[in-house]
């Protein structure tokens, strides 16, 4: 019985200080209202062209910020709404949530985020962008009920090859997520990124090594059109 007593106690012990050390990490991420001009930039050319409700809205980091004025023909026959806001965490997303995707009513929600969170200077940990994720899935589904959720792998580059361990492991915590859920679906994009040889490709990226180029785009396109078809092909009007 006395060894079983002192490995709960080791084991509340780790927990306890896991629990602090999310605690103190997360009061030390970047603040949100950072974002507060590009979400009213938004919000301004809602009042212009109002958006459909009903739609895909995609959100996330600079992957979907940069691809903004290209997802809806790479897409198409579907219905988006592009709201990816360069730069984000997965923190950020969790803050403007309503702003970026619950006011539009969507039948559906991709979101890239881990990029940023994976590649900072600081790590966010993969444990924290899990939490936070699980309050994105619990917000959604509180809110809007039937709405499906696309989360997206983090994809794999030149830049950040040093952190792509722990962005695989991320990305495996966002598939045990999925693999709970009927209303979320995990999509893989870094698979198609890779070479025969496993390693990233190097042609698929602009000058900086992070973000797709053309081409990089266009894998990455095809790939989220694959994974949204199946199930938001049938909403789409004839």
């Amino acid at each position: 019985m006395y060894p079983l007593v002192l490995t709960r106690i080791r084991c509340g012990l780790i927990f306890t200080l896991l629990v602090f050390s999310l605690c103190v990490h997360a009061q030390s991420l970047p603040d949100p209202k950072r974002f507060e001009d590009a979400i009213v930039a938004f919000e301004t050319a809602d009042k212009t062209s109002p958006p459909q409700e009903g739609a895909i809205v995609l959100t996330g980091s600079s992957s979907i910020a940069r691809w903004n004025s290209q997802a809806q023909a790479a897409l198409a026959p579907l219905t988006v709404i592009p709201r990816g806001f360069g730069g984000s965490i997965m923190n950020d997303l969790l803050y403007y949530l309503d702003r970026v995707a619950l006011k539009y009513k969507p039948r559906a929600i991709l979101i890239y985020e881990g990029d940023n969170d994976t590649g900072m200077e600081t790590p966010v940990p993969n444990e924290l962008v899990l939490q936070q994720l699980n309050q994105i899935i619990s917000k959604i589904h509180e809110t809007l009920p039937v709405t499906r959720i696309y989360v997206l792998s983090v994809k794999p580059s030149v830049l950040r090859k040093r952190v792509w361990p722990v962005a695989q492991a991320l990305s495996a915590g966002y598939k045990a997520i999925a693999d709970q859920d009927p209303l979320v679906y995990y999509v893989d994009v870094a698979t198609p990124l890779l070479a025969a040889d496993g390693n990233v490709m190097t042609d698929i990226f602009v000058e900086d090594n992070l973000h797709l180029n053309d081409k990089g785009n266009a894998i990455w396109g095809a790939t989220i059109k694959a994974a949204l078809m199946p199930e938001e092909a049938q909403y789409e009007k004839k």
